[in-house]
């Protein structure tokens, strides 16, 4: 998601749990995450940044375009899965027969792994959004970016049943060299986006379908939320959006790899 101001109060919850999360897998050397080995570790794969065998690299620079092509726009979906909002915006996708990308927050994917196993099931692609959403990521050692992406890619690819997720979105977009070479080395491909829907601050459901339709011609890749608060907004303009998109002559599908 991109860098927000107020309205914090459930990610210091996430980061409180979080924090949690990460004494235990430091004090276990938790460092890797393989579709074939999701319990595996390996104390020196973090510094070095090598890929597992069985990974194929990806490229490091950021995308944002379409698989689709100039006339692709890709959704992606951040911070869950949440119970409440995950299904509505999985419900809606199946409606109008959209596939998209959901960028999952480790702690989340942990707690919810029914709702990480129904977004595979359903076809969409899983994104590692780090584990607990730390958007000041680029003013932090390498050491906790590497815990923040390699313990969330062994979180979500745990909780999926062994499906890997293909990409890496920074939160707050807090990229750094270093975290987009770690996670192009684990085939995870860097992802920005091009038109923040800024529906995480609730501006009503107009207002987001307006942003959508003004900054669409800035590029495909649009951002929007399925946890964090109350995103009935955004399930109503993701209702409006996909079948006026298609009406216009868009077609939906993934970030390049």
């Amino acid at each position: 998601m991109a860098r927000h101001g107020g309205g914090r109060g459930w990610y210091g919850k996430l980061i409180g749990a979080a924090l949690g999360v990460t004494m235990l897998a430091a004090g276990a050397s938790v460092w890797t995450a393989q579709a074939g080995a999701v319990g595996g570790s390996s104390p020196g794969a973090a510094a070095s940044a090598k890929p597992a065998s069985k990974v194929k690299p990806v490229g490091v620079t950021i995308a944002h375009a379409s698989d689709k092509g100039a006339r692709g726009v890709n959704i992606t979906i951040d911070d869950g899965p949440d119970p409440v909002w995950t299904p509505q915006m999985l419900d809606v996708l199946r409606e109008y027969g959209v596939k998209a990308t959901f960028c999952m927050v480790g702690t989340q994917a942990q707690a919810h792994p029914d709702l990480v196993k129904k977004v595979v099931a359903a076809g969409h692609r899983l994104c590692d959004h780090s584990v607990s959403h730390d958007t000041t990521m680029d003013k932090k050692p390498e050491a906790y970016q590497s815990q923040q992406i390699l313990d969330a890619e062994r979180m979500i690819t745990k909780a999926s049943g062994g499906v890997r997720p293909m990409y890496y979105r920074a939160p707050g977009g807090a990229f750094t060299p270093y975290s987009r070479e770690l996670a192009a080395s684990r085939g995870m491909r860097p992802l920005g986006w091009n038109v923040d829907t800024k529906d995480f601050e609730r501006p009503g459901t107009e207002a987001i379908v307006a942003t959508v339709e003004r900054e669409l011609p800035n590029g495909p890749t649009l951002l929007f939320h399925d946890a964090g608060g109350d995103r009935s907004q955004t399930v109503e303009a993701l209702r409006r959006l996909l079948p006026r998109l298609k009406e216009e002559g868009y077609s939906f599908g993934f970030p390049v790899r």
